[in-house]
């Protein structure tokens, strides 16, 4: 007699061999990046262009351990959304697989663009002003590498996930879950989110670092209008009502096949 097979604990074990091989991946990549670690924390360091410091034993350890995660989990991002895309495919159509791929390659690439974007523009404007306000009333900045080193990660993992905003809207409209005219509708709404989310997740919370929060936060909702509009399905308000045609056959919801 054959034994009987669990669905539960089949699809758990293949969980749990998706979770172990992303772990191995990341931990794999840990041990490269630390080896780098120094020119990781050298191009974090270009927003501050100065020599950091460290005041206890372990805290130029522990920050070269953090920027080696970070940048190990960057590394990993293919794979992980490979193990991702091999969980969910048996469950999607042809056709959704078909777009699964470009999507999660889409989810990195603009992951990715939010990191570049924030070290390149956003952090050099914070640390810029921060450090010129100390030096126009004559503090000297020394800076620790473990508080920069918190301060940069924190920006650059918000402004990942937030260049994610667009292609969720966009994503939401073509599964005909929330329509581009709801986003437009709630364009008010929206402003006034971006500018709770950027006092509660910036690392300070002065106007100045929630402004450059915001700021791109609305942008990006209007690029998700934008992709939501031109992707997603249309409206029922948006449809137009065909004359139905007494002659056609009834289908099987009991409504008139066009």
């Amino acid at each position: 007699m054959d034994p009987i097979v669990n669905p539960l604990a089949v699809h758990l074990q293949t969980v749990k061999r998706r979770l172990i091989v992303i772990g191995g991946t990341i931990l794999g990549w840990l041990l490269v990046a630390f080896s780098f670690s120094a020119d990781i924390m050298a191009w974090m360091n270009r927003p501050f262009r100065n020599q950091l410091a460290f005041y206890g034993p372990t805290e130029a350890l522990f920050a070269s351990i953090k920027v080696s995660f970070l940048a190990a989990v960057i590394l990993s991002l293919p794979v992980i959304f490979y193990q991702i895309w091999r969980l969910i495919a048996p469950a999607l159509l042809p056709n959704e697989r078909r777009w699964a791929v470009p999507l999660l390659c889409l989810a990195g690439g603009s992951f990715g663009l939010g990191l570049v974007f924030c070290n390149v523009v956003v952090l050099p404007l914070v640390i810029d002003f921060f450090v010129s306000f100390g030096l126009d009333r004559d503090v000297t900045p020394q800076l620790s590498v473990g508080t920069y080193i918190d301060f940069n990660v924190k920006f650059l993992l918000i402004f990942g996930f937030a260049f994610e905003l667009p292609l969720v809207m966009t994503l939401l409209a073509v599964a005909g879950a929330v329509p581009a005219t709801t986003f437009a509708r709630y364009r008010k709404h929206a402003i006034l989110a971006a500018l709770i989310v950027s006092a509660v997740v910036t690392p300070d919370a002065t106007v100045f670092t929630m402004l450059l929060m915001a700021v791109p936060l609305m942008l990006l909702y209007e690029i998700g209008i934008l992709g939501a509009k031109f992707f997603g399905r249309r409206s029922a308000d948006d449809r137009v009502d065909l004359p139905l045609d007494p002659d056609l056959p009834m289908g099987t919801a009991g409504t008139r096949i066009r």
